[in-house]
């Protein structure tokens, strides 16, 4: 392990340095070889130095340097029309920014201004969700423990439990709510989805209150769950979705994408590297890459097969339930199997997997992962349960 004493113990980290990636597989700074199924939390879409990926970012950092948002750049350019003629929202414009935690934030600096124009100022978010970690992301986030260090907070924000339509109706009745904050499939929460029928009825409500509906799509999204948004599964169209993590392929992006009559203007948002060049040429590469290897199908393949692997292999008591849908994976343990001590097993067994919320394992791999490879993995995670649980 390297010295870490000038870095702040912001992660609990694993005892692994790694040094070298390659698709689906990473070594550390010893020579050992592993699955990497964390994937860099679900940014490494297509895997560690996938050829067409490098490529771009070469070409891109060659041929010229951060210019700034003062001017337009071709890769900026060609990514907002892409995007927005993948989403089906309407007449749709897109701002950049570096992270999903600053695509949430101008997120709800959009819902902001409908606020003010609608005189309403509230946005239901739910209870076990993730947002970011900046204040107003945070303030956002349904998770006590992860606000209480930093509160007081902003207020804008009204809690309710996930898949209840008649909380969310009663949470509208003051008449104050500008929008609803939804993450489809809840990440960090512990991989729990939201039901197409909720889902419905979130929008629902929202239109026959004039209220917006935003998405957060940065774990789940751009091809996550083999969908474009995942919220598509639902029939859903949101006004506002965000994404990052996946959209950059490892490079710092995040995306708005809003309803055209919704946007910024002139001076109301701003980022001096949000949109560079070099991370839109990445994150065209990782759309290429997509659509050309029908790695969407890839996805809904492979991540079927991982569930029903886990649910197949598992020993008997030690599973929970096995979440997600396409390579976002939740794999909720039976009380009295503890979380970090089984990923620690998982991860002596040459495969990296990460934790959600206090009891699952989260697996978020490569869009390019293959049936071995699952096979693996799967093998991995039942030997490592077998073994905690004895």
């Amino acid at each position: 392990m390297i010295d870490e004493r000038a870095v702040m113990a912001t992660y609990a980290r694993y005892p692994v340095t790694l040094v070298r990636g390659e698709g689906v597989r990473a070594w550390d700074d010893e020579g050992s070889a592993y699955l990497d199924l964390i994937g860099g939390l679900g940014a490494l879409s297509l895997g560690h130095a996938h050829p067409r990926w490098v490529a771009a970012v070469e070409d891109a950092a060659r041929t010229i340097g951060l210019t700034s948002n003062l001017v337009a750049t071709v890769p900026q350019a060609r990514l907002a029309d892409r995007l927005r003629n993948l989403l089906p929202i309407d007449d749709a414009k897109v701002f950049f920014a570096n992270s999903g935690a600053e695509a949430n934030e101008a997120a709800l600096k959009l819902v902001r201004l409908h606020g003010l124009r609608t005189r309403r100022s509230t946005i239901v978010c739910l209870e076990g969700s993730f947002h970011g970690r900046t204040i107003a992301t945070l303030a956002a986030t349904g998770q006590p423990t992860k606000r209480a260090p930093f509160e007081p907070l902003l207020d804008w924000f009204r809690f309710v439990e996930p898949n209840d339509a008649e909380a969310l109706r009663l949470a509208f009745a003051p008449g104050d709510v500008a929008a609803v904050l939804v993450e489809p499939i809840m990440g960090e929460g512990g991989v729990v989805a939201l039901t197409p029928a909720y889902l419905r009825a979130v929008r629902e409500t929202c239109d026959a209150a004039g209220a917006l509906l935003v998405v957060d799509e940065v774990q789940a999204g751009m091809g996550r769950t083999g969908e474009w948004m995942s919220v598509s599964a639902s029939g859903v169209v949101p006004d506002v979705a965000t994404f990052a993590k996946a959209l950059g392929g490892g490079l710092p992006i995040g995306a708005v994408v809003a309803r055209g009559d919704l946007a910024f203007t002139t001076g109301q948002h701003a980022s001096t590297f949000g949109g560079g060049p070099v991370p839109c040429s990445a994150a065209l590469a990782v759309i290429d890459a997509i659509e050309r290897d029908g790695l969407l199908a890839n996805v809904a393949a492979m991540g079927e097969l991982f569930r029903a692997e886990i649910v197949r292999l598992a020993p008997s008591g030690t599973v929970r339930e096995v979440r997600g849908r396409g390579l976002l994976v939740g794999v909720a343990l039976a009380g009295g199997i503890d979380a970090e001590a089984a990923v620690g097993a998982v991860r002596r067994r040459g495969v990296l997997v990460s934790i959600a919320g206090i009891d699952v394992i989260r697996a978020t791999p490569p869009f390019t992962i293959g049936a071995g490879e699952i096979d693996e993995a799967a093998k991995a995670i039942a030997g490592a349960l077998a073994e905690v649980a004895s």
